[in-house]
């Protein structure tokens, strides 16, 4: 076996921890740096379904498929789509009981779980990586407000779409795509809003027109998550995220004119309004010159935006990246192998979602996602 390389992983979300947990299992060491000041310091966001071609594949890898399965939501699969001015149904997908395979779990309880056997691990909370600076002898260290940290022979970037660590390797940014979602959060819908615990169902439901969307997601604990998402106006597209940050419902709800009173209703019964989320993504074609002891998963490495495989992908980064690490004499080999594989299934991918992306906030938006729906069956 090679001389393991001291190992710096950039990131605790479901990337850089796929990865930690497959090293671990190996027996490597690494130390992981997360900004989140602890595990439970803020919402990690909505629900997931992981796909059983890449998801599924690296929980299997980090040892923790029987774990994920245990605790996923088999019964949150169902899928609607909804007219916007009448709220009625164009499509419901309901699958059999048990035959569904993208079983859903909540971002926090899929963390928690991927937390657990990385206790005895370095996982350093609260430092937020300001720079990867590179050294002479071809090491890195990491520079944050808490100090530096380091050197590290090999650090991988799992730090998300506006990742330090990519600033060496490419001085490509992401762009705003024009459309924000507007997050809000309805709790104990069983009992508090059982109309829109229907309306929505076990899963998803979707309702898109016109640039616009109203997309409401069933979570744990009896929650939904509606993401409204709207297109900037002109004056709002330099920072939405500071711009539309103070925004009110009924300012949100004025901007869906002559949409069903049914879908407007997750809006003016939501609980808060929990966050804006301006959507970017990376420019195509995605790449960058090889650097050794520097590499890339996830985000970090092709964030695009979220029509439902970013996670996934991200983990199946991960896992490659790691099962390659640890299976190769020549670890610099195996780093380099594994960003020409990445690259080339994320190129494609990225074009894929870049259009159809732009279709759901075009003028046939509910035909765009009926044809994604048709597309994941076959």
């Amino acid at each position: 076996m090679s001389q393991q390389p001291s190992i710096a992983i950039v990131g605790a979300g479901p990337g850089g921890l796929t990865a930690a947990n497959v090293l671990s299992r190996h027996g490597w060491r690494f130390e992981v740096f997360e900004a989140d000041p602890s595990v439970a310091s803020r919402d990690q966001g909505g629900s997931l379904d992981l796909h059983p071609e890449d998801g599924q594949v690296a929980l299997e890898r980090a040892g923790l498929l029987d774990a994920f399965l245990a605790v996923a939501r088999h019964d949150d699969q169902e899928q609607r789509v909804r007219d916007f001015a009448t709220g009625s149904l164009l499509r419901e997908e309901i699958p059999e009981p048990g035959a569904g395979s993208r079983p859903e779990i909540d971002r926090s309880v899929l963390r928690d779980l991927m937390l657990a056997p990385l206790a005895s691990q370095a996982i350093h909370w609260g430092v937020r990586i300001d720079e990867v600076v590179a050294r002479a002898d071809g090491r890195h260290v990491l520079k944050s407000g808490a100090g530096t940290f380091g050197p590290f022979d090999l650090v991988i970037g799992a730090d998300g779409a506006w990742s330090k660590s990519r600033s060496l390797l490419t001085e490509v940014r992401p762009t705003y795509t024009g459309v924000s979602f507007v997050e809000l959060w309805l709790g104990d819908v069983d009992r508090q809003h059982p109309t829109l615990s229907a309306l929505v169902g076990r899963g998803t439901m979707f309702s898109l027109h016109g640039g616009a969307g109203i997309i409401a997601q069933r979570n744990g604990n009896a929650s939904i998550r509606v993401y409204a998402a709207i297109r900037t106006r002109p004056q709002e597209s330099d920072r939405p995220d500071k711009v539309l940050a103070n925004i009110g419902k009924d300012q949100l709800l004025a901007r869906f004119g002559g949409w069903a009173p049914s879908l407007l209703a997750l809006i003016s019964e939501s609980d808060r309004i929990a966050a804006v989320r301006p959507i970017s993504s990376l420019p195509l074609p995605l790449g960058w010159l090889h650097r050794d002891g520097l590499t890339l998963v996830g985000d970090a490495a092709h964030v695009m935006p979220p029509l439902g495989v970013g996670v996934n992908l991200a983990m199946l980064d991960a896992s490659d990246l790691a099962v390659a690490l640890v299976s190769h004499d020549d670890w610099r080999l195996a780093v380099h192998r594994y960003e020409k594989l990445m690259l080339e299934r994320s190129t494609p991918m990225a074009e894929q979602i870049a259009q159809g992306f732009a279709e759901w906030f075009g003028s046939e938006a509910s035909q765009a996602v009926l044809d994604d729906m048709d597309s994941h069956r076959r």
